[in-house]
C-alpha cells in the first residue's frame, strides 16, 4: 500500500472488476445512499450540478441488458456475436447497473448565459460525470462491491429513453454494472511516474 490516507487507500482499492455476482453485501438503501451523496458533492462548472443518475436494481437491471443485447445484435455479424454476448451475459449476472447521464440543456443554458465559455461546456459536462462515475466506483469498493464503467451509448440511447422513461435532454455517459465480486482483479501493469508527474519548484 503506498499510503495510509483513508481516501487514497480506498482510491487504490478501487479497481475494475467483471467477475460480479447477483448480489449484494450491503442493503439497497445503502446503495441508493451512496449514489446520492456522490450526485451531491462532486463539483460541477458553476456549480450547475448537471449530472443525472439512473439506479437499475431488481428486474430493470435485468432489462436494460436485455436491451443491450438486442441493440448488438442488431449490428454485430451473427457469427461473431457470441463473444459480445457473453459479455452482455456477463454484466446481466450482477447485482445493479448504474446509468450515468448529463442534462444536456444545463450545458446549453450555460453556453447561453457564459457565451465566452461555449465550447468549453460539454467538456466541463463530461469531467463532472467523471467525478461522479470515480466517486461511486471508490465508494462502492469500500462497502464490498465491485464494478466496470462500460459505453454502450450512443448504440442504445434511444432505446434507454424508451424503455426507462428518460428526459429526452439526458445525455447517456455510461454505465456501471456492480456486484460482488466473485474473483481477484487481473493485475495491472503502471508507467513510470517519473515523466508522467513533474515537479517544479523553482
Amino acid at each position: 500500500m503506498e499510503t495510509n490516507h483513508c481516501f487514497l487507500s480506498a482510491f487504490i482499492q478501487r479497481r475494475t472488476r467483471y467477475a460480479l455476482t447477483a448480489h449484494s453485501p450491503v442493503p439497497d438503501e445503502e446503495i441508493i445512499r451512496t449514489v446520492q451523496t456522490a450526485v451531491k458533492y462532486a463539483p460541477s462548472a458553476f456549480n450547475s450540478q448537471g449530472t443525472r443518475v439512473l439506479v437499475l436494481l431488481g428486474g430493470r437491471h435485468g432489462e436494460f441488458w436485455h436491451l443491450v443485447r438486442e441493440e448488438l445484435h442488431r449490428v454485430v455479424p451473427a457469427d461473431k456475436f457470441k463473444p459480445t454476448e457473453d459479455k452482455i451475459a456477463s454484466f446481466a449476472a450482477a447485482y445493479g447497473t448504474i446509468l450515468f447521464f448529463e442534462d444536456w440543456h444545463t450545458v446549453q443554458e450555460l453556453q447561453q448565459k457564459f457565451p465566452a465559455y461555449k465550447d468549453n461546456f460539454p467538456l466541463w459536462a463530461y469531467q463532472s460525470n467523471a467525478m461522479v462515475e470515480l466517486t461511486v466506483w471508490t465508494a462502492f469498493s469500500t462497502l464490498g462491491l465491485g464494478a466496470s464503467l462500460q459505453h454502450y451509448n450512443p448504440l442504445v440511447d434511444e432505446a434507454v429513453q424508451k424503455a426507462f422513461g428518460v428526459p429526452a435532454g439526458w445525455k447517456l455517459i455510461a454505465q456501471m454494472p456492480f456486484g460482488t465480486p466473485s474473483a481477484p482483479a487481473e493485475e495491472k501493469s503502471f508507467l513510470p511516474l517519473e515523466p508522467r508527474v513533474k515537479v517544479l519548484d523553482k
